[in-house]
């Protein structure tokens, strides 16, 4: 599949807003820890993958029914879905100066039913004409999604026979209809039946 920016510039994949907010203190703490660990952008993008997949919970799979959408607010309260832990990965990568975009999959349960926007970050390393897609939702049985930059392992590979769709389009700023939903939601319960289904 051929990635697609959706804003030509590359700068744009560094901006800081009140989403991916990458200039608060929390989001600057948390990537000078990191890349006090490490030795070039790989490493560091490497690193910064590891801590939002293992270190902050999807909050699905741990039950919390705190809604964080804010990056700072994701490493502050340490709970997200795959979106606020995407918006997490994508400050921690541009506060260190690598170019961090937004994508999106559309899956469904085993049998088709239940479809939701799942949310992945692209990263383009310096000195790589490529994005690449990986996925910091999180593992437990049965995903096993690893940071690789020449061969895709995320999460979950959509299946056509399902109508899951692997979204083309990077964006550099969050899908309005994700947003939409995280900010209108009091908690977890009540964000699933406003949650985008497709793009």
């Amino acid at each position: 599949m051929e990635l697609i920016q959706r804003n030509p510039q590359l700068a744009a994949y560094l901006a800081a807003d009140d989403v991916v907010d990458h200039r608060h203190p929390l989001v600057r703490e948390a990537a000078d820890r990191l890349a006090s660990g490490t030795t070039d952008a790989y490493s560091y993008a490497k690193a910064a993958y590891e801590f939002v997949r293992d270190e902050i919970p999807h909050s699905q799979d741990t039950g919390d029914l705190r809604v964080t959408w804010r990056a700072s607010d994701v490493l502050a309260e340490r709970t997200g879905i795959c979106c606020a832990k995407s918006h997490a990965l994508a400050a921690l990568l541009r506060a260190e100066a690598i170019p961090a975009a937004l994508c999106y999959q559309r899956l469904a349960d085993d049998d088709g039913s239940n479809p939701l926007v799942h949310g992945l970050v692209a990263v383009r390393l310096p000195g790589r004409d490529a994005w690449a897609r990986i996925d910091a939702r999180g593992n437990k049985p049965g995903v096993d999604a690893q940071f690789s930059l020449d061969e895709e392992r995320l999460a979950w590979e959509v299946r056509s026979e399902f109508n899951e769709v692997d979204y083309p389009v990077l964006y550099d700023v969050p899908h309005a209809a994700v947003m939409k939903a995280l900010k209108a939601a009091p908690d977890r319960p009540s964000l699933w039946p406003i949650y985008p289904t497709e793009l």
